[in-house]
């Protein structure tokens, strides 16, 4: 039987996740005493705890798709609560994750320049770990697995084809802080090297003897649509935003060409890398 050892997961990331999966836990109750059964007598019939079975009712667990689908059989749903598979899995990640996603689906080509951590789509999930436990005001540990597997999902858009064209240009000292430490850093610095042998995927690295730059306004992106547009997105702090007015987006996009104008060349990046990796 699967207990409740997991951590309960807090939905307080500025998104409609909580109010998704607490609809979710009020139908999965609502069948359940409709089939007249009691919350022990469920969890004992699909191999779940009854401590569990009040949490996902309560809106307190995200459920997994076994413990829906089990749950639909046991209490003849006909499909209906296996149905909401697809809502709970978008639930799991928080709204702007997903709407990052979304446009990194459509986007025929990504270019980023990351000047204080290394880019999201290149983390590894060590790294990511690291950086989400160090925030403050701390999250639960439940937000920090929801928020990381979040990152790690977006990173499919690697496997896409046709592979669109991915760029990414990192600060040097982003290669060099030890967040999470050696280990982990080493383990960042190998990944990345192997990022940079897909034929679609350059990485960049902007030097710190560099005395001047285009990317000295902040981290950015830029993404070139199926549909032609392109628009921008920045991330600072606790906002985080889409650009969509073109003059502003034609300022980003001119910026951005000019940072990777101004870094190493891929090669050159790739070399000075290997030499950290040497070093760390």
């Amino acid at each position: 039987m699967i207990d409740d050892t997991e951590e309960d997961h807090e939905f307080g990331l500025e998104d409609d996740s909580g109010a998704v999966i607490a609809a979710v836990g009020r139908q999965i109750k609502l069948w359940r005493e409709e089939a007249g059964l009691r919350a022990a007598e469920l969890g004992s019939i699909i191999g779940y705890s009854e401590n569990l079975v009040f949490k996902v009712e309560g809106g307190r667990r995200i459920p997994k798709p076994e413990f829906l689908d089990k749950t639909d059989d046991a209490v003849g749903a006909n499909g209906k609560i296996s149905a909401m598979k697809k809502d709970v899995e978008e639930a799991r990640y928080p709204r702007k994750v997903r709407d990052l996603a979304k446009l990194e689906a459509e986007a025929i080509e990504l270019g980023a320049y990351a000047g204080v951590v290394i880019h999201g789509l290149l983390q590894t999930e060590e790294y990511a770990r690291a950086l989400y436990a160090q925030r403050r005001p701390a999250y639960a540990e439940g937000d920090i697995e929801r928020l990381v597997a979040a990152r790690m999902a977006r990173q499919v858009v690697f496997d896409r084809r046709p592979a669109p064209l991915l760029t990414f240009v990192q600060e040097e000292a982003t290669l060099r802080r030890r967040t999470g430490g050696r280990m982990v850093l080493r383990r960042q610095l190998e990944h990345l090297l192997e990022m940079s042998q897909l034929r679609h995927v350059e990485i960049q690295v902007m030097p710190m003897e560099a005395e001047e730059h285009a990317g000295l306004g902040g981290s950015h992106r830029v993404l070139k649509l199926k549909d032609g547009k392109t628009v921008g997105h920045n991330e600072v702090q606790l906002i985080s935003g889409l650009i969509t007015d073109p003059r502003q987006v034609q300022i980003l996009e001119m910026r951005y060409n000019l940072i990777r104008s101004q870094a190493l060349t891929p090669r050159l990046s790739r070399e000075f890398i290997e030499k950290l990796l040497g070093e760390t």
